[in-house]
């Protein structure tokens, strides 16, 4: 069955507010994580027809990421930078209260005339919540604690003197003032296991997956959106990818086998190790990362397996796949990002608003 929407499929792009790049490689990475770096980035990405940027929440280093700015400042700075673009910064439950979290992005809905969202990260790095001696929770747990996350910033946006008894968090009679203008800022969150689409289904604006081929996000979309209708709600669904456009295929391949022979076998080992143990934590052993191979590690989010390596015009057809598969949003990563988003919006971006326009004239096939 097609998912496909009618709507223009949206584009994101990763925010390299974490050092080292978006893969796990001793390549050329002509991308900063400053300050600097990163607003004219996001000015670039405006200007080419991306509508969303994703802040990276990291605490501590490792797996190449030695350094990294915190989240939901960071993504202000980037507003702040910008016009019409919208900054989904990332939130991990665990160190951030609820509370905090709706008082924060509240404010920075107001002074940007709402274009901040959340991404709710429920945890995979283990090692880092010891580090900062946070308690870890049980793979299903953890699910359970984002989804009251989510119901608690949603009450806390909407209603005065809100009010909550849940099994992590508590609230009485709370009254934020001023609340965020609507429309309510959008909420995201990440997962590919059981837990993690059934939370989607219920409360969430938008599901993040891994890379994946069009098969396979179609199965996940199909599943996701059967369970969110019986809770009558509806989600959309956003699919990560490694975006390597080349003017010839060749180049493109080229790129992506040095990018897997230079890999940093240790770090990638190591963060593949946290990570598996996080994605097979899942009952039924269908977490993210939970069957990634070597060469998908190398890139966090499995992004090399949605195949967008090849020209121009190969990319904007593959984007038309994974569209048609359900995917309602393509969050991007780059290895050189300045001119790489630049690249992609001029060259790629135009090609599947063609594909689109063309497909808009066929009739909707019935179902």
């Amino acid at each position: 069955m097609s998912h496909a929407n009618r709507e223009p499929v949206k584009f994101a792009y990763w925010v390299p507010n974490v050092s080292g790049g978006l893969v796990i490689s001793n390549i050329e990475q002509r991308t900063s994580w400053s300050i600097d770096y990163n607003r004219k980035l996001a000015q670039i990405a405006e200007e080419n027809g991306f509508e969303y940027a994703l802040s990276q929440i990291r605490f501590t280093a490792g797996y190449g990421a030695e350094f990294q700015h915190e989240s939901v400042s960071f993504s202000h700075a980037l507003l702040e930078a910008t016009k019409t673009l919208k900054v989904i910064a990332a939130i991990l439950p665990g160190p951030w209260n609820p509370a905090l979290a709706a008082k924060q992005i509240a404010t920075i809905n107001h002074l940007t005339n709402g274009r901040v969202a959340v991404n709710v990260v429920s945890g995979w790095f283990r090692g880092e919540f010891a580090a900062i001696g946070e308690h870890w929770l049980d793979h299903d747990e953890r699910y359970r604690r984002s989804e009251e996350f989510i119901r608690a910033l949603r009450g806390i946006w909407t209603e005065d003197n809100f009010t909550f008894r849940g099994d992590f968090y508590r609230f009485n009679n709370y009254s934020l003032k001023p609340k965020p203008i609507n429309p309510q800022p959008e909420i995201f969150q990440g997962g590919s296991s059981r837990a993690a689409r059934d939370m989607a289904a219920r409360v969430s604006d938008w599901y993040f997956t891994n890379g994946n081929t069009p098969d396979q996000i179609a199965k996940q979309v199909n599943d996701i959106r059967q369970k969110a209708k019986e809770s009558d709600h509806s989600v959309r669904v956003g699919v990560n990818a490694f975006a390597i456009v080349r003017e010839t295929e060749e180049e493109a391949k080229a790129v992506l086998a040095e990018i897997i022979e230079k890999a940093n076998p240790e770090a990638v080992n190591a963060f593949g190790h946290e990570v598996k143990n996080a994605g097979k934590a899942s009952p039924e052993g269908e977490g993210n990362w939970a069957k990634s191979s070597f060469e998908d590690l190398v890139q966090y989010n499995d992004g090399f397996r949605s195949n967008l390596i090849g020209t121009p015009r190969q990319v904007a057809e593959r984007i038309l796949d994974l569209k048609r598969a359900g995917a309602d949003l393509i969050l991007l990563g780059f290895l050189h990002f300045q001119e790489e988003v630049e690249y992609f919006g001029k060259h790629v971006i135009p090609l599947v608003r063609e594909l689109e326009a063309a497909e808009a004239l066929q009739p909707v096939a019935a179902e």
